[in-house]
Formats: C-alpha cells, structure tokens, sequence
C-alpha cells in the first residue's frame, strides 16, 4: 500500500536497512526500531519506554520507531473513523496531545480526499498540505475508484534488501527526493521548486527577514482589522477578535462577537415575582403579572389587590354635556346640571348652559337705518357702517371720503371715492392686484406684438432681433436682415469669399484644392495624394500643394538606384538616389557624388516676414579625423531666384547641420528647384559629396 498514510514508518525500515548499523554493544539499529515497534503495538504509547541498550544510536533509532508505529495507529484510526462516521469533529476534544493530532490530521485528510472524489476534482492533492496528508487524501479520493484499502497495516511483504535499487525506491516514492517532504526546513508552508524551495505562511502570518520562519501579524496595529465603533481590537495569533469597550447594562449579557444580547430573567430563574405572579420577560428587564383577575371595574396594584377605577378621571368623559360624572365602587353615576341664566343669556336646548342672546339677529333692527348693530356677550351696540361717520349735527352716518382723508395712502396709483367705500384703479401698462390697492406690471410681451424677440419692461416693452437682424427704423417693431458681407469689416470675416444669407452668412472656398475649415471661415488645403483623388499615372509621383497637387516622375540617373525608403513627413516629401556602380567601374566608383535627393515642399505666397523662416535641414556625420584636415560645406549651386534663401552651417548633438532658410517673401504661384550641395572636404580636396535637389512649389494658401 504505497499511497497509505502509515507506509512512510515502512520505508524508513527499508531506507534504514540499507545503511550499514552503527556499532553498538549488543543489539543493531534493526533490533533497536524492532524493539520500538513491539512496545509502541503492546502499549499504545512511547511514555515510559525501556531503553534497552546503552548506545546513544540506539536508543534514539528505538524512540523514533516506537513514535513512528504510533503515529501509524492512530492515523488508521483517524482514517476508519472518516469513513464510518463521514465526519470528524465529534472525536475531537480539548485534548492536544500528539496521538490526538495524529488522529485529527488523518481524518481531516481523508474527509478532503473523499470530498474531492465526490464533487469529480482530481485526486492528486496539492503538496502544499504535506507529505502524508497527501497520501491519505489520495487513498481517501480514489477508495471507491479502485477498491484501495485505506487502512494501515504493518504485515506488508518486504523485498530482500539485495533486491530494492535506488531506482525502485524513487519510483515506491515520488516525494523521496522532495526538500518540502515532512515539511521541509519552512516552518508553515512549503514548495519545492527543483533547485530550491521558497517558504510561506499562512493567512494571518509573515515571512520573517530568514526567509524560513513565519511570525503573526499584529492586525490591531497594521490596520487590517474589522472592529467597529464602539470596539477595541485585540490580537490573536494568526487573527484577531473584537470586544466592546463598555458594559451592555443591567439586563444584557456580552455575546461572543462582542453583541449586547438581552437576558431572559424568566427563563433564567433570576426574577424575584412573589408565587402569586406570572414572570413576564421585557427588553432588558421583567415584569410581574398577578395570576388572580379582578372583576369589571376593577384593577390590581403592585401587590396583587383588586382596586376601584376612577372612570370620572379618565380623559374620554363617560358622561354627556351637561351632566356631572360621580364614582361610585366598580361603577360611575351621571347627574344632570340645571343652571340660572342672567339678562342678556337663555339656557341652550339641551338646557345645560347659559348661551349669549344675539339682539342682532332679531327682525326689528334695534339700531335703526344706516347704523350695524354690533353683538357683545348679554348685550350689543350700535356704530356706524364701515366707510361712514357719525355726524353730531344731525345725528346720523355720513359717507367718508377714503381717498381725500387718507391721499396716497390707499392706492398705488389712483384713488376713486364710492359712497361708503372707494376702488383703486392703475395707469396704462398696469393692472390692479389680487388685493385692489396695489398695481403690477403687465407682460405685454404675452400677445407677441414684437416681429421676433420681446422683452417686458416696467410698466411697457420693448422689441429686439435676433442676431443678423436689426430693428426697423420706421416702425420699431419689425427686424432686417442685415448684410453682413457688406459691412466694413466683411472682409475680414470669410478667408476667401462670403455669401449673405437671411440672418446669417456663409464662407466659401476655391471649387478646387480647398475645403471649408471646421470654424466655418478658414480654407483648408485638401491633400489630393493622400485622399488618392489626383490623376498621376503609375510611373509618376503624387505631391501634394496648397490648393492642388504636381505629378512629378524623379528618376535616378545612371549608376545610381532608388533607396527604397520614401521619407513621408508632414510638409516635405523625399526620394533618395543611392550611387551603385556596376563591377569594374572605376569612375563611377572615384566620383564623389553619393547619394542625390529629390525634396519636395510646399511653401505659401504672401507671407509676412519678420525673420528667416528654416525649412531644410540636412544633417551630416562628421568625418573621424582631426578638424584641421576635415570640413563639411553647404552651398546652393542652382535655383536660388531673387536670393531668396540662403544656408547656413550649424551643430547640434554632435552632428554637422546645414540649415536652408526662406530669407524673403515670394509672389507665386511657380516651381523652382534649388539644388544644395553637401561636400566632404579633406586636405583640401572632395572627398565625398551629397547633391540635394529641392523642390518648391509656391501657391496660395487660405489661411
């Protein structure tokens, strides 16, 4: 049973007895682990075990067989157990001895092995979980599989010592030669890696600076805890747990997750209701409720007695208006209440109050015409109406006028006088307010009077265009188109041409070689080549220009041949000639022309100068010999019309520069060809020259 957790104790045997015993005075190293063995199966321990021989050789071969055969029991034991009772947690105690472990690893073991058989993972364990784990967790998974048997047996036969080969012993054990096996020297985790190994830690736990041993992370102090607040932090190895900081109070306990949970006094037994009464558990407290009844009427105290209700305290009033409530035991009487009423009072109809005597109402208008009877409690008086006075003279009311007593006061803006009263009224662009007196403006743009925009002012309106419109002269309500081609700065508002249209304009463009910028007034140049609308045929060469394209054909002359890279930059566009001579052609091979390159540009006419504007650039490796032997020069031989460029000889970052500037505006459009030189000079002599043929075309450009 090679794939069984107790078979390693075996192959220590057989490893063991391929080693020559050490010498010893009476028994050899086999005799030595046989008599371990024996004690370990008689017992079941090693405590207590007789060490049968004074050699120190054989004494520690003894000890570590007997706790060896142990560990193998009590793992077939672990192993039984998880495939009877298909669980292990109900053997496991507080006990932490080493038999216990042994049992505990190989139940949990074969459990991982017969779960992933179960859920169709494969059987190979991971080694990370240790040597003999994985043994019993394979063994556990492939049971069912292949009929294994998982127990642990010591009657396996042996081979001859003779007959057992290195080669046989790697194949018995895959992990013989594993630096992780046992654990290797890590002392959590471990991962063999071929020519070394590489330890780690659980969850939990860091690698400490050996890069062997793993000590705990403090999470209180790093941060990585969890706790609340309200909650303290406390460190545990490999984790954390938190704690409250203050008590639950009186009738709460703490829970393990640190949680008030409130405690059933009733259910405990810790209430201290007399026998009489019922225990009735509340939010952190109890109560106690008589067991006797009390008949209708009547409520119990604190002590369990029967005791009157008071129904003429309550709040809901048992008797009706006008009747007066009295106690009586278990009940409540009602007795009607009949009072006197005074002048100027009548009783009400249910006769139980005195009520006013409204003389107003009556039909015989005790304060005669023109006056208002006002009703007081058992009386009344008379004034007069609102917007009169009382006159001595002739003792009688006579109309107020508001608007001359009170000028300014009432209205807002104009006051006319009514008999008893008076009514405000407003000017023209107002109207009278929701409370007669005050006046608010009048939004006459609401029944459009304008031709297109209206804005409400103050007490009138007044009408505006929208923007390429203006307001009539004549009439101040229409709107104009206005021209806005026309205008003195309508120049300056289209690049190349502007149309007027009703409100607005519009720019245009040349009907060739241009397009309409995104801002709507700029001209862009269209690239013909790189839209592939031109009409250059196949042995011809598209180049772009402002407003157009040229279809050049550039041809290397005799002895030299294209280079095969063609430079496509943003404004130039560059065909490189590299010399190549046929075999045995001596001049050709003598002549001091290099390279010749065909440049085109494309430069706009009519631009303001304010200095020279470089447009060429060509740079050049200096030679390694001494500088008074050496020099490169530039020169333009041809094509420099009206002197307008001029080049000029430069360094930058270790190289030789010479740089063609546009020194003065040119009037296009026309193509011209410069042709610059770049010459090799040594001792006074050519020694290497590159010819340069520059292409311009100068044409219009709408900016």
């Amino acid at each position: 049973m090679d794939n069984l957790g107790g078979a390693r104790p075996l192959r220590l045997l057989l490893l063991l007895a391929l080693v020559p015993p050490l010498p010893g005075p009476d028994l050899s190293m086999e005799e030595c682990c046989d008599k371990g063995v024996e004690w370990a199966n008689k017992n079941r321990r090693c405590a207590s075990l007789p060490l049968t021989s004074e050699s120190r050789e054989c004494s520690m071969t003894q000890v570590q067989c007997c706790r060896n055969k142990l560990e193998e029991h009590y793992c077939s034991d672990g192993i039984e157990f998880a495939n009877v009772r298909e669980e292990c947690d109900s053997h496991i105690s507080e006990n932490s001895t080493c038999e216990a472990e042994y049992f505990k690893k190989c139940c949990y073991c074969c459990l991982l092995g017969k779960t992933a058989q179960v859920q169709g993972r494969s059987c190979e364990p991971n080694l990370k979980i240790g040597y003999q784990c994985g043994i019993v967790f394979r063994a556990c998974c492939v049971k069912d599989q292949e009929g294994t048997d998982v127990s642990i047996v010591d009657d396996a036969p042996k081979k001859e010592q003779a007959e057992i080969s290195k080669e046989e012993l790697d194949q018995e054990d895959p992990y013989l030669h594993d630096g992780c096996r046992g654990g290797g020297p890590c002392s959590q985790q471990c991962r063999d890696t071929g020519s070394s190994y590489v330890c780690s830690c659980f969850v939990g736990y860091q690698l400490q600076p050996d890069g062997v041993n793993c000590e705990d992370i403090n999470e209180c102090i790093t941060g990585a805890h969890s706790c609340g607040i309200g909650q303290t932090c406390i460190n545990t190895l490999g984790s954390f747990r938190c704690q409250r900081d203050t008590s639950c109070g009186t009738g709460y306990e703490l829970t393990d997750d640190s949680r008030c949970k409130d405690i059933d006094e009733c259910e405990t037994g810790t209430h201290n209701c007399p026998p009489d009464f019922i225990c009735q558990n509340t939010p952190g407290s109890f109560r106690c409720r008589p067991k006797l009844q009390c008949m209708n009427g009547f409520i119990q105290d604190a002590l369990g007695n029967c005791i009157d209700i008071n129904e003429c305290l309550s709040t809901n009033m048992p008797c009706p208006a006008g009747q007066i409530c009295i106690n009586t035991d278990g009940s409540y009487t009602c007795q009607r209440i009949s009072p006197s009423c005074g002048r100027g009072y009548h009783l009400n109809e249910d006769g139980t109050r005195c009520v006013d005597v409204d003389e107003c109402s009556s039909s015989n208008q005790p304060c005669g015409e023109g006056h208002v009877c006002i009703n007081a409690p058992g009386n009344y008086r008379c004034e007069c109406k609102a917007g009169y006075s009382f006159d001595v003279i002739s003792r009688t009311c006579i109309d107020i006028n508001e608007c001359r007593r009170y000028p300014g006061r009432l209205c807002a803006h104009k006051c006319e006088n009514t008999p008893g009263s008076y009514y405000c009224t407003c000017t023209m662009g107002f109207k009278l307010s929701t409370d007669s007196r005050s006046c608010e403006d009048i939004n006459e743009c609401e029944s459009s009077p304008c031709s297109q925009e209206c804005a409400n002012v103050y007490g009138s309106y007044q009408c505006y265009c929208r923007r390429g419109f203006q307001l009539s002269d004549i009439d101040g309500i229409s709107c104009e188109d206005i021209d806005e081609c026309a205008l003195p700065t309508g120049g300056h508002i289209c690049s190349f041409r502007c149309i007027n249209i009703p409100g607005s304009f519009q720019c245009t463009c040349p009907s060739t070689g241009y397009r309409l910028a995104p801002n709507a007034r700029n001209c862009q140049d269209i690239d013909e080549c790189v839209a592939e609308t031109h009409n250059c045929s196949f042995n011809e060469t598209c180049f772009n220009i402002q407003g157009g394209f040229r279809c050049l054909s550039l041809e290397c002359p005799e002895n030299y041949r294209k280079s095969g890279d063609t430079v496509r930059l943003e404004k130039t566009d560059t065909i490189r000639c590299i010399k190549s001579c046929r075999p045995n052609d001596v001049s050709c091979v003598l002549d001091p022309v290099h390279t010749i390159s065909h440049t085109v540009i494309s430069l706009p006419t009519f631009r303001e100068f304010t200095r020279p504007e470089e447009i060429i650039f060509l740079r050049a490796i200096t030679p390694t010999y001494p500088a008074n032997q050496a020099d490169i020069i530039f020169d333009i031989t041809e094509g420099n019309l009206r002197d307008s460029f001029d080049i000029i000889k430069r360094y930058m970052d270790g190289m030789t520069v010479g740089v063609v500037r546009q020194v003065r505006p040119i009037v296009g459009p026309f193509h011209a060809i410069l042709k610059l030189e770049m010459n090799y000079v040594m001792g006074g002599v050519v020694s290497h020259r590159n010819i340069v043929n520059v292409h311009i075309f100068v044409s219009e450009y709408w900016f």
